[in-house]
């Protein structure tokens, strides 16, 4: 295809996804599976008039995702309730990084037994298919900051942190492997990779999360005032800290996920913003201790609150393109018993039981253990770590199996995952 006709495709898209919003938002599919079926028309399966080659462009394909990515990191981040209370984030802390570590040690397993992988690769794959998605999965996910339902909450900050602590184990694969690049898989993974980029990742994320708050409500309420660019501000941020976190060696996922946390939590306490019956502030800072006691009765603005939008409507553009790009990635005719096998045991057994035993112990019902259980999507992050492994040098044969059950998984995830979203989050709805 030419870039003409790529800007026609994408724009006509993105007309078609905005026009029929109230269309999408009531039928009982989501909008990834429009923009999947589209692809996958438009691909190798049947007219065949754009196809996309994964490992040729891997380097590119890691870029688009590592940016989605880091973009819906940080609105999931902002959209974290205030204040940070330990019993609250006590489920999706066991499932980012208990059910996780048992997600990729399942998969490992049915990939060293099942698919007959070298243990590396296995591990490798574990790692690549464990981390659930935080762009894909907006239909089970926090919709607004003042969003209080416990099972949103719990799959968002889940995926807000698994995808940091995953990379360990895809470095583990990757070692196991031979890969120089990749480091050792004993001793110092376990103190660098895995004790270290999650402890130091957090350091970095809360300390420039918390001094850009502060930093941007001095500006705001000394004089002479000065005037913010929230959106450059949210950008800039996702940038240094991905920037310095990998440069200190520690998770640059985890670390931008954290920043967003501490700003938008520095940010509501700064501002004295007002509780409610659960003792959570309100998002609302006209109504916060600094807006009645201003002449104006106006606090303000804050740069977590004015640049979710944006960063929204950035995460809705990444999520067209990169599941457009999959539907020409793939060609259902090359699907064969090893993907559909994978995800089948994905979904149905590891994804379950990890949930089950990560949360055993905890104070949530059965029932909620089983949504988020049902409710692991796979996505964006699993694309990225496998274009990562790519280019970090896999060989081509074991790079060629591993994309393309990695791949099928993602596109099973968004048709399977899809179309009981709907139907199963309004059942529960009607039960609460």
């Amino acid at each position: 295809m030419s870039t003409n006709q790529w800007f026609l495709l994408v724009g006509c898209l993105m007309l078609a996804r905005g026009l029929a919003a109230t269309t999408i938002s009531r039928s009982p599919f989501t909008s990834a599976i429009v923009y999947l079926g589209v692809g996958i028309l438009l691909g190798p399966t049947l007219l065949n008039i754009f196809g996309f080659d994964p490992k040729r462009e891997s380097a590119l394909l890691e870029i688009m995702a590592q940016i989605a990515l880091l973009i819906s990191l940080f609105s999931a981040g902002i959209k974290m309730p205030v204040p940070f209370k330990l019993k609250r984030w006590d489920a999706p802390l066991r499932l980012a990084w208990i059910s996780m570590t048992l997600t990729v040690a399942l998969v490992a397993l049915f990939g060293y037994y099942v698919l007959q992988l070298p243990a590396g690769a296995a591990v490798l794959l574990g790692g690549i298919l464990a981390p659930t998605d935080p762009v894909l999965a907006t239909d089970v996910q926090v919709r607004h900051a003042g969003d209080k339902d416990q099972l949103r909450f719990t799959l968002t900050c889940e995926a807000g942190m698994n995808d940091g602590s995953a990379f360990p184990f895809v470095l583990l694969g990757l070692g196991m492997l031979g890969l120089p690049e990749a480091g050792g898989h004993h001793l110092h993974w376990l103190l660098v990779d895995v004790l270290w980029g999650t402890v130091g990742a957090i350091l970095v994320g809360v300390a420039a999360g918390a001094g850009v708050a502060r930093l941007g409500w001095q500006l705001r309420i000394v004089e002479p005032k000065h005037e913010i660019m929230d959106d450059l501000v949210g950008l800039g941020m996702i940038g240094v800290v991905y920037g310095v976190a990998s440069l200190c060696k520690t998770s640059g996922f985890l670390a931008v996920f954290f920043a967003a946390v501490a700003l938008r939590q520095t940010e509501l306490i700064l501002a004295g913003a007002p509780k409610d019956r659960h003792g959570l502030m309100e998002p609302d800072t006209a109504k916060s201790e600094v807006a009645q006691a201003s002449e104006t009765h106006e606090a303000p603005q804050v740069v977590s609150t004015e640049a979710l939008a944006f960063k929204e409507h950035l995460e809705r553009l990444s999520e067209l393109t990169l599941v457009l790009l999959l539907g020409g990635m793939i060609s259902l005719r090359q699907m064969d018993w090893q993907a559909v096998g994978t995800a089948a045991f994905l979904f149905l057994v590891a994804r379950p039981l990890s949930v089950f035993a990560g949360l055993a112990g905890s104070a949530t019902s059965l029932r909620m253990r089983a949504m988020t259980g049902w409710f692991g999507v796979r996505g964006i992050g699993s694309i990225f770590y496998l274009m990562f492994a790519v280019e970090a040098g896999l060989p081509a044969a074991l790079a060629e199996q591993l994309t393309r059950i990695a791949l099928f998984v993602v596109m099973l995830s968004i048709l399977v995952h899809g179309f009981s979203v709907k139907p199963l989050m309004d059942t529960l709805w009607r039960r609460t």
